[in-house]
């Protein structure tokens, strides 16, 4: 049973990393219902990424370091956009949107597993230049590169979904997501993500 909801929520996450609109439009059409093993799917597809890109952090330090930067990088991508959540719907709401609660959810963890995904293939480049070029201030720039770039494809995709959830919509919400880089940031900085020395 495990492992065909293993298999499924695979299967599903493929989907809405390739199709995320179609993905998000099809549960808010109400033309299908995913499991709760394919929205646990796709929260670890994000914890995974976030945790594997944090660990290259970590590659100048030693061992615990390593382990230390994954979890905190996990735990601070994770806040930022829990706290942010609430905002998006409830603000999406007032300035007009008739999504439902779970479709606006669906829209931001499509939008946050792809992040992930993207922070899976970062790894090569931020592995490549820290070891390279281990200068604390160069390391520093080209994870801040990295996250703006990851930024921005997240943009993209959640303009996308949104966009097709909402046609009549002239603007989508994608201000929602300087919020979550704000917070992401602070907590990046209060928990000494960023300290490579």
């Amino acid at each position: 049973m495990f492992r065909e909801q293993l298999q499924s929520g695979v299967a599903h996450v493929g989907l809405a990393l390739r199709e995320p609109e179609e993905f998000a439009a099809r549960w808010n059409l109400k033309q299908v219902e995913y499991p709760l093993w394919v929205w646990a799917s796709l929260m670890a597809t994000a914890i995974l990424g976030t945790m594997t890109y944090g660990m290259t952090m970590g590659l100048n330090g030693t061992a615990s370091d390593v382990i230390l930067k994954g979890l905190t990088c996990t735990l601070g991508a994770g806040l930022a956009w829990g706290i942010a959540l609430p905002a998006l719907y409830i603000l999406n709401s007032l300035s007009g949107s008739k999504l439902r609660a779970s479709s606006t959810l669906l829209a931001a963890l499509v939008t946050t597993s792809w992040g992930g995904l993207a922070m899976v293939a970062s790894i090569p480049i931020n592995w490549f230049f820290t070891v390279a070029i281990p200068s604390p201030g160069f390391i520093l720039l080209v994870n801040l590169v990295i996250f703006a770039g990851v930024g921005i494809s997240m943009v993209d995709v959640f303009h996308r979904v949104m966009q097709r959830l909402e046609p009549q919509r002239e603007v989508t919400p994608v201000w929602w997501l300087g919020i979550v880089g704000t917070i992401g940031a602070e907590l990046f900085y209060f928990f000494g993500l960023f300290h490579f020395a």
